[in-house]
């Protein structure tokens, strides 16, 4: 069957493509191919409105199914998708082509301070360790309790902010301590430590507080204000460690 020819005016009517072509430099990295990371372009087109996570998709799905990166949710509430997107740690499900100047090539790599295991992907273990460490769950005494444990709303706002943690690792790795020092709790742990300890119903504070007192605690943050930028979230972070810092100073007054 032969294709319709369009006259100029028919043609002037037809609605402008959405679509854009884009370039994805990649820092690509294989242990069973070689020991050290290149970068990889890749050239798509895309809907500028569509996210860095929707190009990445067309890209395993489409020209190389060896990509390799994770994601769950795909909608900002797993936090498994966070990565370096043009030198920022972000969510690839939340961030728009775009917003990140389409024009240039976009540079995606894995977040930095823990093991890149192959591609975008970093061993999260030391991370979940930390966060482990701080005993982040409520602590009691006494038998369960025949009803619930109340908490007055002014109580529950004074933890609010910290509770939005989505366990990304966005804040943790784009810190400069972290990076040069992995034994550091980081940011993310000190955050889920801040939403217990401050917690009315919680009898562990002091433990808490006691773990974070430990040279790879909270006084090691250099306070730059990079773990509150890279937080998806907007969760106040420096605030959060500032608080734990003030908590600690004036717990024996």
């Amino acid at each position: 069957m032969a294709t319709p020819v369009l006259d100029k005016a028919e043609a002037e009517a037809q609605p402008a493509s959405p679509y854009i072509t884009v370039t994805f430099r990649i820092r690509r990295f294989d242990p069973e191919v070689s020991a050290e990371a290149v970068w990889e372009d890749f050239r798509i087109e895309i809907d500028p409105k569509e996210r860095v996570l929707d190009g990445l998709h067309k890209i395993k799905w489409d020209v190389d199914g060896t990509l390799t990166f994770r994601r769950s949710c795909a909608h900002g509430i797993c936090g498994s998708d966070a990565m370096r997107i043009n030198g920022k740690n972000r969510l690839a499900c939340k961030t728009l082509i775009k917003d990140i100047n389409p024009d240039k090539p976009i540079t995606i790599e894995a977040i930095k301070g823990l093991t890149v295991l192959k591609d975008l992907i970093v061993d999260m273990e030391p991370f979940f360790q930390a966060y482990r460490d701080v005993m982040p769950f409520l602590v009691t005494t006494g038998n369960e309790p025949t009803r619930e444990r109340l908490q007055s709303a002014e109580d529950r706002e004074r933890f609010d902010d910290t509770t939005k943690c989505i366990l990304c690792a966005a804040c943790t790795s784009s810190c400069p301590v972290f990076w040069n020092d992995g034994q550091y709790f980081g940011p993310a742990a000190i955050v889920n430590a801040h939403r217990f300890i401050f917690d009315s119903r919680d009898e562990a504070g002091e433990q808490r507080l006691e773990i974070l007192n430990d040279k790879d605690g909270v006084w090691r943050c250099r306070t730059t204000f990079n773990c509150t930028d890279a937080c998806p979230r907007g969760i106040e972070v420096t605030k959060a460690i500032q608080e734990v810092k003030r908590a600690l100073i004036t717990r024996r007054f």
